[in-house]
């Protein structure tokens, strides 16, 4: 079925204007070619711009006493505690971490770094088997802070001004010796923020013993009396330690999840410049390309291709 007579037509090809119609069909290819050019996106020349590199230092004091064992956390404490630091790592850009583990005894395990692979895996290594004693003190922890944010402030790598320090602990806060005064306060004549994220419940949780080549569940941890041992959360320790420095407390246990807090103000912290570089990069010069072939699409919409009677 035929939409036109062909009187019809015949009679509007008698109005086509041949070199308007080639006018435009040129037009029509010569935005294509400039569009694409433009999205090929060409780079001429150069231009060298300042780039501020800023970064604050935070060093993690992972508890790894035997009460971070324990399950009133799923799927235990110690494991809870990796999780959200890895998350809490997730926010981090140029920022150094180190790791700090600590039970009786204290020691460095992963120096401050921007190399955060490389914390991961440290922090995956991190088990109560590498500390020779069980119990929990914070002075070595507090004293090994001090001499990693000392070394940190003197190393050659950083010779801008000195970065914001924010020593963050993950424990239960079961500390059975009450002698951390003394290097708190010389953290705190370094300007250092001390956060402190509480793992556990009040209520408490049994320690398991597993089997040391199948895992399977042996017993429960118990004392020199052969009772069961249940460990608690402790948050009067570690709400204190974070209210003399000016930090904050935050909670982890089966209800309450506010590490959320701390991620967010770890973003909002004041960051030191550490470095101040120039970058030479070359230029992007999509725009003249576009242009053109806008101009080209334009014209091709305002030259008629049909003569008028």
């Amino acid at each position: 079925m035929a939409y036109f007579s062909d009187e019809l037509f015949s009679r509007l090809q008698a109005h086509r204007d041949e070199r308007t119609l080639k006018i435009r069909e040129g037009l029509f290819f010569a935005a294509l070619f400039f569009l694409i050019i433009a999205l090929a996106g060409p780079k001429v020349g150069t231009e060298v711009r300042e780039v501020t590199r800023e970064q604050l230092d935070l060093i993690v004091a992972l508890d790894l006493s035997l009460s971070m064992k324990a399950e009133d956390v799923r799927p235990s404490r110690l494991e809870k505690s990796r999780f959200e630091i890895g998350r809490m790592i997730d926010h981090m850009q140029n920022d150094r971490v180190g790791l700090i583990v600590f039970t009786g005894h204290a020691m460095l395990h992963c120096p401050l770094t921007t190399d955060y692979a490389a914390f991961r895996m440290f922090l995956d290594i991190a088990e109560p088997d590498i500390m020779p004693s069980t119990t929990t003190d914070f002075r070595p922890m507090f004293r090994e802070a001090v001499s990693a944010f000392e070394s940190s402030g003197n190393s050659e790598s950083n010779r801008g001004s000195d970065p914001a320090r924010v020593l963050v602990i993950f424990s239960d806060g079961e500390d059975h010796f009450d002698r951390y005064s003394e290097p708190l306060q010389e953290l705190m004549g370094m300007n250092v923020h001390i956060f402190a994220v509480g793992i556990g419940t009040e209520e408490g949780g049994r320690i398991p013993v597993p089997h040391p080549e199948t895992g399977e569940l042996l017993d429960y941890h118990r004392d020199r009396h052969g009772q069961i041992v249940t460990t608690h959360l402790v948050p009067e320790t570690l709400r204190e330690m974070a209210e003399i420095t000016d930090g904050q407390y935050y909670q982890i246990s089966r209800t309450a999840h506010n590490i959320e807090g701390f991620v967010r103000q770890l973003q909002q912290f004041d960051r030191s410049t550490f470095a101040t570089e120039e970058v030479t990069e070359y230029r992007n010069r999509y725009g003249i390309p576009a242009v053109f072939g806008a101009i080209c699409l334009i014209a091709m919409l305002l030259i008629p291709g049909y003569r008028r009677h």
